[in-house]
């Protein structure tokens, strides 16, 4: 078996326009392009990242889906008529309590938030990262990484997702100093949350991402002291749109006086809204609704070329994607919109991801769902 040491560092929103604006890492990473984002958020994202499949075998893409049958809150329904007054129950503290208490109800092991996802829908909704999506067998019946690598006999490290960015950096560090790995998924997600609140601050990213330099060098001498030859690769999964505007799809539908869950059902995402018709008049009201929001529905062959389209239309039977830079708020992500927003037409350019290596860029490697073969490649 090849001796090298293959290190992948996943840092989550390092976009593109960053990486040329700072500079980043030109002279340590020489190998570089620009990656097309998967059609999604980070939630659809990593399990692109971690099987080398598309939501459409992966099934993630968005965290919530109407699905009453399959609904993990059934019980649900007796509690939210309790949670009263509703203005309340959507303080984002009182929220992130909740969601604690609920993933711990239901056992859930993968990340879990309630987001602005009103209680009383919670029933009909299915929840799709109910597993640590970084374990092995963590996307079953996919296969992931961690199930992969196993299966080739190497001696792997995957980062503890819940774990702060500098411990995961100090872990790895440790590991390659004394050669103990074969392979290592090194993940960091600040700087998603740190762009979401300050995109375009220079004041606040530069910094930052000067930070991340500095810790990948030293990731860098961690393995020269290793001994082994090495690969290091630094990739992303999306970059950031700078907010533009809001639309307020709930005023939209209430207009329409259409019940939710009778007539229609719906996801409202930050950058899309998803629909299941429930009666056939319903889809003409909503359309002509959304006509006025800057966006476009996607057609079938959008979805399929974005590998979001599924028979069972688990992802909705139609989708309303905002133009770049505008936020869906209020929403059942949340009632205030943010600085910055992914999850946009992946054409778009700030979306643009990026893979840095010391190695040569494999050939074919332009999207993100690319970079599973690239990681599990002998």
């Amino acid at each position: 078996m090849d001796n090298t040491v293959k290190v992948f560092v996943f840092v989550d929103a390092l976009g593109w326009k960053q990486v040329e604006k700072y500079g980043f890492l030109n002279d340590l990473l020489p190998h570089r392009r620009d990656i097309e984002m998967q059609f999604g958020y980070s939630c659809t994202a990593i399990p692109t990242i971690l099987t080398g499949e598309r939501p459409n075998v992966h099934g993630h893409l968005a965290f919530y889906d109407y699905a009453p049958e399959k609904s993990p809150f059934k019980a649900m329904r007796f509690l939210a008529p309790l949670l009263r007054p509703r203005g309340f129950w959507r303080r984002g503290r009182v929220r992130n309590q909740l969601s604690k208490l609920v993933k711990r109800l239901y056992g859930f092991t993968g990340y879990f938030q309630l987001y602005g996802i009103p209680i009383e829908r919670l029933p009909k909704l299915d929840y799709c990262e109910k597993t640590d999506l970084f374990l092995p067998g963590g996307l079953a019946p996919v296969k992931n990484l961690a199930d992969v690598w196993a299966e080739q006999g190497l001696r792997y490290h995957i980062s503890n997702w819940r774990l702060p960015e500098e411990e995961n950096f100090r872990i790895a560090a440790d590991l390659f100093r004394k050669g103990a790995v074969d392979r290592a998924f090194v993940y960091s997600a600040a700087f998603d949350a740190l762009q979401h609140d300050n995109v375009g601050r220079d004041d606040v990213l530069r910094p930052k991402v000067e930070k991340y330099a500095d810790t990948i060098r030293s990731l860098h001498s961690a393995l020269v002291e290793g001994v082994r030859p090495f690969e290091l690769t630094v990739f992303s999964d999306h970059g950031m749109t700078p907010l533009r505007g809001t639309a307020d799809a709930p005023a939209a539908l209430a207009k329409t006086g259409l019940v939710w869950g009778e007539d229609y059902a719906s996801a409202i995402d930050s950058t899309m809204v998803r629909f299941w018709w429930l009666k056939p008049e319903a889809e003409a009201k909503v359309r002509e609704a959304f006509a006025s929001f800057r966006g476009r529905w996607l057609s079938e062959e959008e979805m399929r070329r974005h590998g979001i389209w599924r028979e069972d239309h688990k992802f909705g039977d139609a989708i309303f994607l905002a133009d770049p830079g505008v936020q869906f708020v209020p929403g059942d992500m949340g009632v205030k919109p943010l600085n910055g927003m992914h999850g946009y037409d992946p054409a778009d350019e700030d979306s643009r991801a990026c893979w840095l290596s010391t190695v040569p860029v494999p050939d074919g490697l332009t999207r993100v769902c690319d970079y599973f073969s690239a990681m599990v490649s002998a």
